[in-house]
């Protein structure tokens, strides 16, 4: 069993109770380790159905990277429809363990995958995992990875949704498609349809610039309403645009379905009448990401443990590992953020270490050798990346633990 001081009083927003019902249910549980709050997970997704609007909900895996969850979320509601994948081996080990409805959100090079993809699509055309595309280049590829076929393989087109500004000097977004105008989207629906390999049947956006970057960055004002006023503008481009792109194309081929948002845009992409379901997945486990939103408001579901393995000065506890960073910049802003005890802080010095992470701040006075502590992932589903399980909480005890990708023995990306 694990010894775990718990402090009288700490600052901070988190609740003093959450932090010892936590220590009760994982007692006897080994820090380091991953847990996610199930109450919280699943209140999140009703949040993310409600902006939702009515429309389905394409849970996005690389957001959860944990089998067990995804066939728990597509059951709990028939909103939640789909998934939308990152990797095509990651979504053909999917569809061997029963997932269907399947669409691949980011291009694929594999070519041993594609041939797979193939004999699959050969055996079940219309339900077959569909991959995205944005040029002539990937329609190449796929028709040469998949050999002679018996059945076109499946294929969306992807539309840039950023938001150009300067004059179009300048791009605000991920750097995706180059499929911006209804000429090109045609243009490429054209070259598909012209193509015995490849067969049309959808289209996908994904808004990042809205979806992922929150409007209230901490301790930056100025900032959150520039993001606020450019969001709002975007938003409203991107409505008109891409009402006239699937208009367009939708004179080229017959689409089984128009793909948009993100967790942190659900409620302006679900108001778009050219939209016909959205993708979601980060919101279930509500890492920092979201905390700088003020539409909406996540409860903290996923988060780690570490053990304090050092007291340097009083008010230091040196934990062990947490290293943990987040893609993007390479900024404090990717690093984790201490959760529990409240009132802890990283040091701006070391950050989170591979080996070490100190936490700093008055409640560390109650933290002893042996306590724990739980810090939160600026992203979601990369977490799950660092450990085998999630322990799954519901208020003072462990119900299960099930396997993250890592811990069935996958790592696709």
């Amino acid at each position: 069993m694990t010894t775990s001081v718990a402090p009288e009083a700490s600052g901070g927003t988190a609740p003093l109770d959450e932090y010892k019902r936590y220590e009760r249910a994982l007692a006897d549980v080994e820090a380091p380790f991953a847990m996610v709050d199930v109450d919280a997970f699943w209140a999140n997704g009703a949040d993310m159905l409600g902006r939702a609007g009515g429309k389905p909900i394409r849970v996005a895996s690389k957001s959860l990277r944990c089998r067990a969850l995804l066939e728990r979320i597509l059951a709990r509601d028939d909103r939640f429809r789909g998934l939308l994948t990152y990797t095509l081996p990651e979504t053909l080990w999917l569809a061997e363990r029963g997932f269907d409805d399947l669409l691949v959100a980011y291009p694929t090079t594999d070519r041993t995958a594609i041939a797979e993809l193939a004999r699959i699509t050969s055996e079940r055309p219309d339900s077959a995992p569909t991959l995205v595309v944005d040029s002539a280049a990937h329609l190449d590829l796929i028709e040469s990875a998949a050999g002679d076929l018996r059945a076109p393989i499946r294929v969306a087109i992807e539309l840039d949704v950023n938001y150009w500004v300067a004059g179009g000097r300048m791009k605000i977004g991920p750097k995706r498609s180059a499929i911006r105008t209804p000429e090109q989207a045609v243009a490429l629906a054209r070259e598909i349809e012209r193509r015995p390999g490849v067969r049309l049947v959808g289209m996908m956006a994904y808004e990042g610039h809205i979806a992922g970057l929150g409007d209230r960055p901490p301790g930056k004002r100025l900032q959150g309403r520039i993001i606020e006023q450019l969001q709002r503008r975007s938003a409203a481009e991107i409505r008109e645009r891409r009402a006239a792109v699937v208009a367009a194309v939708a004179q080229i081929a017959q689409l089984e379905f128009v793909n948009g948002g993100g967790t942190g845009s659900l409620h302006t992409t679900s108001t778009e009448p050219a939209v016909t379901e959205l993708a979601a997945g980060s919101g279930f486990y509500a890492p920092t990401l979201f905390d700088a939103y003020s539409s909406f408001k996540l409860r903290p579901a996923a988060m780690f443990a570490l053990p304090v393995v050092r007291k340097p000065a009083p008010t230091i506890a040196t934990a062990l590992g947490g290293g943990y960073l987040a893609s993007g910049p390479g900024d404090a802003s990717r690093l984790p953020t201490p959760h529990l005890p409240a009132g802890l802080r990283l040091d701006r010095f070391e950050g989170a270490g591979e080996v070490q992470t100190p936490l700093l701040g008055e409640a560390a006075r109650a933290l002893a050798v042996g306590s724990r502590v739980y810090l939160r992932h600026t992203k979601a589903g990369e977490l799950c990346e660092r450990f085998n399980s999630l322990y799954l909480v519901e208020g003072d005890r462990v119900v299960d633990e099930v396997a993250t990708y890592r811990g069935e023995g996958r790592c696709f990306l």
